[in-house]
C-alpha cells in the first residue's frame, strides 16, 4: 500500500469514527444549592434598587424597540438611581422585539447593560411578565390613558401565543437565545424568569383575559426555568411569588411550588404594612437560601422605604420597589385608577420616586434611602 494511500485510509477511519459517536449533549446545570446560592448572595452589596422603565416608554416595547430605545433619558434617569446608591434596576424585556430583531434587540440591551454598569448597577432582567394587556402589539404605541395607572404596560408572552402551544416554539428560542447571550456576563446581575406568572389582572383587563389562564401558564413556565438553565447562566435564576401563604408547601398553588422550588434565590412581593413584609420574610426562611423583594412600596398601604427597608437590612433581604420616575407609566395613581375617575395628581403618590426634572416627590424619602444604602455618609 502506497503511503498516499495509507493517509486516505486513515482520513477514513477517523471520519466514520467521528460520525459515529453520539454528539456530545450540553450539560444543564443544577437548581443552585443552599450553599451556592448563599456564596453568591455573600459576595453582592446588599441589594438595593427600582423597577425600572425610562419616563419617555410606556411600557416594554416602547422602552426597546428600535425606533424609540432612548439612551438619553435611560443614561440621565440611571443616573439618579445611583445618586441614591441603589445597586440594581429590574428591568422588564419582551419576547417580540426579539422575535422581529434578535440581533438588534441584544445589540439594545447590550448598550443599556453598558450605560447601567456606568452607573454601577447590575440589572435584574424580566424575561415574561402575565401583568396587564394580554394583546401585546409591536410598532408605534397608544398614548397613556390619562391618570390611570400603567394604562399601556403588555404582558409577554400575549395570549394568543399562551393559549396556542403550537405558537410557543419560537418562545424555546427567545429564551436560549437571550440567556445564552448574556450568560457569563458580569453586568447581568440576575434573571426573573416571569413576572407574577399566575396574575389575572381582574380590575384591569378580566373580562379579556384566558379563563383558567393558570393552566395554561404552569407548564409553559415549568419549560421556562429549563430553557433558561440550559443556557448555563452563571447569574441565578428567579420568580418572585406574590400572593396567598407561604408559610407550608401544602399552603402553596402548583404555580408557586414551581417559582420556589426552581428559583435558585427566593424573590417575592409585598405591598402591605412594614410587619406583613416582615412576616412575609419568616414564611420564606425554610428555604434556607438568600432573598430578595422584587416588587414594594405602594404609600397608601402603608409599604413605605422608611418601613421595609430597616427590617430587609435587618434580615439581609435585597429590595427593588416599584416605581422610579413619574413618566408614562403614570405609576403615581393607584391601582384603583382602572375604576376610579381621577382628574389630577393624587393627594399622595402611589408610586415612584422623582419627578420628570429629576426633582424629589419626597425629599425627606430621597435622603432616607440614600442614609440606608450609605450613599450619604454621617
Amino acid at each position: 500500500m502506497t503511503k498516499t494511500n495509507l493517509n486516505l485510509l486513515v482520513c477514513l477511519s477517523l471520519f466514520f469514527f467521528c460520525c459515529k459517536q453520539p454528539a456530545k449533549k450540553e450539560e444543564t446545570r443544577q437548581i443552585w444549592s443552599k450553599e451556592q446560592a448563599k456564596e453568591w448572595y455573600g459576595k453582592q452589596n446588599w441589594i438595593v434598587g427600582a423597577n425600572f422603565l425610562p419616563s419617555t416608554a410606556i411600557n416594554q416595547l416602547e422602552m426597546w424597540q428600535a425606533d424609540s430605545f432612548d439612551t438619553v433619558t435611560i443614561a440621565r434617569e440611571l443616573g439618579w438611581a445611583q445618586s441614591l446608591g441603589m445597586n440594581t434596576m429590574r428591568v422588564y424585556l419582551h419576547d417580540l422585539p426579539y422575535e422581529e430583531d434578535s440581533t438588534g434587540f441584544l445589540k439594545r440591551i447590550d448598550a443599556f447593560l453598558d450605560l447601567a454598569k456606568d452607573k454601577k448597577i447590575k440589572p435584574i432582567l424580566v424575561i415574561f411578565d402575565s401583568c396587564w394587556d394580554p394583546n401585546p402589539k409591536s410598532g408605534k404605541q397608544r398614548d397613556p390613558k390619562p391618570f390611570v395607572h400603567n394604562s399601556g404596560w403588555v404582558q409577554s408572552p400575549g395570549l394568543e401565543v399562551l393559549r396556542d402551544s403550537t405558537k410557543q416554539a419560537r418562545l424555546e428560542g427567545y429564551v436560549k437565545g437571550l440567556v445564552r447571550h448574556f450568560a457569563n456576563d458580569d453586568r447581568v446581575l440576575a434573571w426573573d424568569v416571569w413576572n407574577e406568572p399566575d396574575n389575572p389582572n381582574t380590575s384591569s383587563y378580566g373580562p379579556i383575559e384566558l379563563k383558567d389562564k393558570e393552566r395554561y401558564v404552569l407548564p409553559l413556565l415549568e419549560k421556562t426555568f429549563k430553557w433558561a438553565r440550559a443556557s448555563n447562566p452563571s447569574q441565578p435564576l428567579t420568580s418572585g411569588v406574590w400572593r396567598n401563604d407561604w408559610s407550608a408547601d401544602s399552603l402553596l398553588t402548583p404555580i408557586e411550588k414551581v417559582q420556589l422550588n426552581e428559583s435558585d434565590v427566593i424573590s417575592f412581593h409585598c405591598y402591605d404594612k412594614p410587619a406583613d413584609f416582615e412576616k412575609r420574610i419568616h414564611q420564606l426562611e425554610r428555604y434556607g437560601k438568600p432573598m430578595i423583594c422584587t416588587e414594594y412600596m405602594a404609600r397608601p398601604n402603608g409599604s413605605t422605604f422608611e418601613g421595609f427597608l430597616p427590617i430587609a437590612k435587618k434580615y439581609n433581604v435585597g429590595m427593588v420597589n416599584w416605581g422610579f420616575v413619574d413618566g408614562k407609566s403614570q405609576t403615581i395613581y393607584p391601582w384603583d385608577s382602572w375604576q376610579k375617575q381621577y382628574t389630577g395628581e393624587p393627594p399622595l403618590w402611589f408610586h415612584d420616586i422623582f419627578r420628570k426634572d429629576g426633582t424629589p416627590y419626597k425629599t425627606e424619602e430621597t435622603e432616607f434611602i440614600k442614609q440606608i444604602t450609605g450613599a450619604k455618609k454621617g
